[in-house]
């Protein structure tokens, strides 16, 4: 269970500003539900067209994510579009107490949908990262899975101070399904902060069975399962023999169509983190 805050908590159980305005000045719209989050930002501006009277949201997503829109609504409220668009995710972090880092991502969305609202509102360039049936973006496409692009990444490596892949998923998801873009975000890690990540944790070189095994459980439980329970599915070990290990996906991981990559991706981080010969195989259970 996530370690929420009293105020995360209040925000998702009593959210503020939801809905929609009819007349609304800007509408900023981010992510996808297939990508497992989705928000809808409005905003409403006075007579001067310059400060933000009124803001409200639409959101599909997890409890962080109606916490963190519903967070940026307040803020927001009453400001000038230059100082709201000062606004960061980690501003947004803050105000709700903090967020898990697994879930530093649904901040992150709250500030792109806002960008993309007020460049709208002014008809200048507006910022896509995303690729949903958009015919320009910016930047080239890293994660194909969730359609970030590498300037996106770069500035969120850089708001957030991030020197690690793995954080770089929790806070953007790039990564977080197949895997296969990983190398490239350690590299933009690398551009960002002129030098190399420093990896956290090394995989041994020899391992017992037990102790293979041992790694293989704690890797699913730390590293992969909440990763899985951000987008709201899950997974059960099933068994262990040497190097191979089953796996069953549940809740809204079983029978997604993407399955496929998620096990993939299970499979690269069990081998990345445990043993390099170790082969993941999905079945029904």
């Amino acid at each position: 269970m996530w370690d929420y805050t009293e105020k995360v908590r209040e925000h998702f159980l009593n959210p503020r500003n939801v809905g929609e305005i009819a007349d609304a000045d800007a509408v900023g719209e981010v992510g996808s539900l297939a990508c497992g989050d989705a928000l809808k930002l409005y905003i409403k501006l006075d007579d001067q067209k310059d400060r933000i009277v009124d803001a409200k949201f639409q959101t599909f997503g997890c409890a962080s994510a109606i916490a963190s829109s519903s967070a940026l609504t307040e803020i927001i409220k009453g400001k000038t579009l230059d100082e709201a668009l000062a606004t960061t995710n980690q501003e947004i972090a803050d105000f709700l107490g903090g967020l898990p880092e697994e879930k530093m991502h649904c901040s992150v969305m709250g500030q792109e949908a806002l960008e993309v609202a007020i460049a709208k509102y002014r008809g200048g360039p507006v910022p896509v990262h995303h690729d949903h049936g958009h015919e320009e973006m910016e930047g080239e496409v890293v994660c194909k899975c969730f359609g970030l692009t590498d300037q996106f990444l770069k500035k969120v490596i850089a708001a957030n101070k991030l020197t690690t892949a793995e954080q770089v998923t929790h806070f953007t998801k790039a990564g977080g399904a197949c895997g296969g873009c990983i190398p490239k975000i350690k590299e933009l890690v690398n551009e960002v902060l002129g030098a190399q990540p420093t990896e956290e944790r090394k995989r041994p070189e020899k391992l017992t069975n037990l102790r293979k095994m041992q790694l293989i459980q704690e890797t699913l439980e730390k590293e992969i399962r909440p990763l899985l329970w951000a987008d709201g599915g899950d997974l059960e070990l099933v068994d262990i023999s040497g190097s191979d290990v089953q796996i069953a996906f549940r809740k809204a991981c079983a029978g997604c169509a993407s399955s496929g990559n998620t096990a993939k991706f299970v499979e690269l981080k069990l081998r990345e983190l445990v043993a390099e010969d170790i082969v993941v195989q999905e079945v029904e259970g």
